[in-house]
């Protein structure tokens, strides 16, 4: 059987449009399935490297390297576990390192932070014509204390709160357990509120 009767054959019952579709033609040198795959995912890979570095050159750069590394790494992806889950553990190892190394940079250009974050700020607002200001101000508050966690912590509330992903998706980024997975957003959440509390101190 010829590599098209070989590759036919391993996807039938599979959709042609799918992640696993193309991961395997993309496997067998169809580099147009591998740019189908980009064109799909870049915008996610994009978002969550933005969230951890704040700062969109740096974004750029590890959108590019993630998608490189995976590309490079085709042979090592396991079939079991969704093409995205494993995209995702790529891009957040990039964005982690590169948010390690820029820990000290206290701006994070991130419009949407504000409302994902509800949890933070639910019943922190009265009923009076300053509420806006004041979730504004709350919402500014939360970003900044965003960017001075660790990367770990940081990590989890991008991928739990803001990306919204589920906790087995991300025990799967993390290779721990689903219970491993809460506790470790718990301990970010706690640490956001301690952050946030510190800053709240401060302010005149």
């Amino acid at each position: 059987m010829n590599a098209a009767g070989v590759v036919g054959e391993a996807l039938q019952g599979v959709s042609v449009d799918s992640d696993e579709a193309l991961v395997r033609l993309a496997r067998q040198g169809d580099f147009g399935a591998f740019e189908r795959l980009f064109e799909r995912h870049r915008v996610m890979v994009f978002r969550i490297a933005y969230r951890m570095t704040g700062r969109r050159d740096d974004a750029e750069d590890i959108t590019q390297d993630a998608f490189l590394k995976a590309y490079q790494n085709l042979h090592r992806y396991r079939d079991e576990a969704r093409f995205t889950t494993w995209l995702v553990r790529i891009v957040t190892n990039l964005a982690t390192d590169r948010a390690r190394m820029a820990h000290r940079r206290h701006s994070l250009e991130q419009q949407e932070a504000g409302g994902a974050l509800d949890w933070m700020t639910v019943g922190t607002t009265r009923e009076d014509p300053s509420e806006n200001i004041e979730r504004e101000q709350m919402a500014k508050l939360v970003r900044s204390a965003l960017a001075e966690l660790p990367a770990h912590h940081r990590l989890m509330i991008v991928l739990r709160d803001l990306e919204e992903r589920d906790y087995q998706e991300i025990a799967d980024v993390l290779g721990t357990t689903v219970g491993g997975a809460k506790l470790r957003v718990l301990r970010a959440r706690r640490a956001l509120r301690d952050k946030v509390n510190q800053m709240l101190e401060k302010t005149p």
